[in-house]
């Protein structure tokens, strides 16, 4: 191998593109925004800086949440080895719900004057949100980055991370701008001016068969971002779901339990007992540091190549699991191999194909159990829960059922072809494929990561779950045989007796 030739596979060009550069993250306080910081920090020691735009939370000031940020267990391994890259990000107050993005003169001036790299991640990610907040933090949140970004004089690219799932209509996604829903400017101006209940009332007729705020809110913003293009070198990225770290730093951690965690969660407490689903269809899920790596090597692409602009980043192209599949995975390991504090009941139920099978199985297996548990609960002293968690799972079903009953496809040509030309170094340090995932060892991390980071449960309760769960299978099998003798029971005595 020649000395050129080993030169080339030893660079890592996204740290090249960032070296002495200045990187400015909206949403870098949510769950892909901590990743995508911490990557940064540990496989980009040239960067400059990292600006992170951060409004006051909670009664926490930026720079408290910016403390609460670095006590994340994801920074542990940078805070072991790295203390000092650490000091390299700076915080900004601003908001992206506030005018000019609520950010002083002074701040605004410094931004304009050093920021070189823009990654905007901040959005509202709940899908029943008011189509006004959805519409003020989506789509004119994404304007005022933008009218930032025009401003910025030693501006690089703007990255617009955006969704795959924000063009619902079209059953086969491209990598190429589609047209919006409704003109994203028209709209800004509707939600600035009209009452928030009088837009609740016109919500369903507004989304025109979108199903809900989220998607219609993203394909707006995208919109906005296609519009700039002439202006600004812009990349928009699609990712489909975001779940847990496959690989690293920390297998298996999430900070939330949004989408297919919370499922795994109230499955394996055994509060979910049926799902109205296509138990053979299949979602598009992406580890969130597969994600962050596709990110970074798509910036890069996009300014290297400087003709691929959107790229959809997303698995099942290569990788198709069904919901089936992910059940049983899941089911298996909660039950088996590494149990959750205070099961309810073990782990059981299925998918429904029917919806009033599903329905009946909700009010028989979900409600009627949480109301007995809860007035058990009440009557001991303490605050009923289950009764409120189980409004929260059917919540969560009203989503959660149109992604699971509606299949889409991706073309991924763009990211494909970028993928082709990363050299042995970027490959090494941005995975960004599936080659070697074990689904069984990806979904025991995560269900460990969630003991672990949401539900508090430390290693040392493992032993008594697993007791607990043994006690709790016994009891499903008894009550089992007893529906089975009840069964028979009445059969004999209304069908077999009177014969005899």
């Amino acid at each position: 191998m020649t000395g050129n030739g080993k030169l080339l596979k030893d660079r890592n060009r996204v740290d090249e593109m960032f070296a002495d550069r200045t990187l400015l993250i909206t949403g870098g306080t949510g769950f892909m925004g901590k990743v995508l910081v911490e990557k940064v920090l540990r496989t980009c020691p040239s960067i400059k800086r990292i600006y992170l735009l951060i409004r006051n939370k909670k009664g926490k000031n930026p720079q408290e949440r910016l403390k609460e940020l670095f006590n994340s267990a994801i920074f542990d391994l940078l805070k072991n080895t790295e203390v000092e890259t650490l000091k390299k990000v700076a915080v900004i107050y601003g908001d992206v719900l506030e005018e000019n993005l609520g950010l002083s003169k002074e701040d605004r001036e410094m931004l304009i004057n050093e920021t070189n790299v823009v990654y905007h991640l901040a959005a509202t990610i709940r899908f029943d949100d008011p189509l006004k907040k959805a519409v003020l933090l989506n789509v004119r949140g994404t304007k005022y980055m933008l009218d930032l970004a025009k401003e910025c004089k030693n501006l690089i690219v703007f990255n617009h991370v955006s969704t795959a799932y924000c063009h619902l209509k079209e059953k086969v996604l491209y990598e190429r701008a589609y047209p919006p829903p409704a003109d994203p400017h028209m709209i800004i101006k509707l939600v600035e001016w009209m009452d928030e209940r009088v837009i609740d009332s016109i919500t369903d007729r507004i989304l025109d068969g979108y199903p809900n705020t989220y998607a219609f809110t993203k394909a707006l913003a995208e919109a906005l971002v296609v519009d700039e293009m002439d202006n600004l070198h812009v990349t928009i990225l699609r990712p489909p779901v975001v779940v847990p770290i496959w690989k690293e730093p920390i297998p298996g951690w999430t900070d939330n339990i949004n989408g297919p965690m919370g499922l795994l969660i109230a499955a394996g407490k055994g509060v979910l007992r049926t799902m109205y689903c296509d138990s053979q269809g299949y979602a598009d899920f992406l580890p969130v540091d597969i994600a962050v790596n596709a990110m970074l090597l798509t910036c890069m692409d996009s300014v290297v190549q400087k003709k691929r602009r959107i790229y959809n980043c997303t698995s099942s192209f290569e990788y198709k699991v069904s919901w089936q599949e992910i059940i049983e995975i899941g089911k298996g390991i909660v039950a088996n191999r590494i149990p959750l504090n205070g099961v309810v009941w073990y782990p059981g139920g299925s998918m429904k194909s029917s919806r009033l099978h599903h329905y009946l199985c909700v009010i028989l297996f979900h409600y009627i159990p949480a109301i007995i548990l809860d007035s058990i609960i009440f009557l001991s002293g303490n605050k009923p829960v289950l009764w409120r968690g189980q409004q929260r799972i059917t919540k969560g079903f009203d989503i959660f059922e149109y992604y699971a009953n509606n299949q889409w496809d991706f073309n991924n040509d763009c990211a494909l072809q970028a993928r082709d030309l990363l050299t042995e170094r970027e490959l090494e340090l941005y995975k960004v494929d599936g080659q070697g995932m074990d689904l069984d060892e990806y979904f025991y991390h995560c269900t460990h990561a969630a003991r672990l980071y949401i539900l508090k449960e430390g290693d040392e309760t493992i032993a008594g779950a697993k007791r607990h769960m043994m006690i709790m299978w016994c009891v499903d099998k008894l009550c089992k045989c007893l529906l089975v003798l009840g069964f028979f029971y009445l059969m004999y005595q209304y069908f077999l007796k009177p014969l005899m």
